[in-house]
């Protein structure tokens, strides 16, 4: 027998996922007082909710910056959104503030997402791969399907909306951003983003201390 619907349901799906009222509603109505299947119900909507509005003009939206501890990493990152009333709202400063530490503890992370992974990674990762030993007397069509999945797996790894979200690794940066998108009502999306690290790039002149002090001592 499903579980009647309480007002306290409602009410602690609604501190746990944000959604409104009536959604909450609708979601453990859906899945029978379920309160982790309401949970998905609700991001699934959000995320088909947000895939509606894809191709909607995103031009407003802020740049986010975050610094580590320490003051070693930093981010700037820019994510859009449609109006300057959103952008400006704590849901959003939110997500572009989540964004912006998931970039710093992700040092592998190059690219927002898969699509932009030049072609020529791709093609280079896949001749590395296809010359590795424990693929070595396999047929090629299982070789090739073996690198795809291999090549798939690296892809995601470069991609920033791929990753698991640090607060929450039961979803991507990219549920997250499209959750935001539909409790909005707008397309959100990450456009780019810098990561940058203290010292990097800069050759240091390591010295020698002994051979110093055993040279002075010569002299000496």
């Amino acid at each position: 027998m499903a579980e009647i619907i309480t007002a306290k349901l409602v009410k602690d799906l609604r501190d746990k996922t944000g959604a409104g009222m009536m959604d909450c509603k609708k979601a453990l109505t859906e899945s029978a007082g379920d309160m982790t299947k309401a949970a998905e119900w609700l991001r699934q909507k959000g995320i088909a909710t947000a895939e509606k509005k894809s191709g909607r003009t995103a031009a407003e939206g802020a740049v986010g910056s975050y610094i580590h501890t320490g003051a070693r990493v930093g981010v700037l990152v820019e994510v859009n959104c449609e109006t300057d009333f959103v952008a400006r709202g704590e849901l959003f400063q939110e997500l572009v503030r989540n964004v912006a530490m998931q970039i710093a503890a992700c040092p592998n992370v190059e690219y927002v997402n898969t699509e932009e992974i030049p072609a020529e990674i791709a093609d280079r990762e896949k001749a590395i791969e296809m010359g590795r030993d424990d693929l070595a007397g396999k047929p090629e069509a299982m070789k090739v399907k073996i690198v795809e999945g291999r090549i798939g797996k690296r892809l995601k790894e470069l991609a920033l909306l791929e990753q698991a979200f640090i607060r929450d690794n039961t979803i991507t940066v990219g549920d997250m951003v499209k959750q935001a998108a539909g409790k909005t009502g707008e397309n959100i999306q990450v456009r780019r983003f810098t990561r940058y690290t203290l010292g990097e790039g800069i050759e240091v002149e390591k010295s020698d201390f002994a051979a110093e002090v055993a040279a002075m001592t010569k002299t000496a």
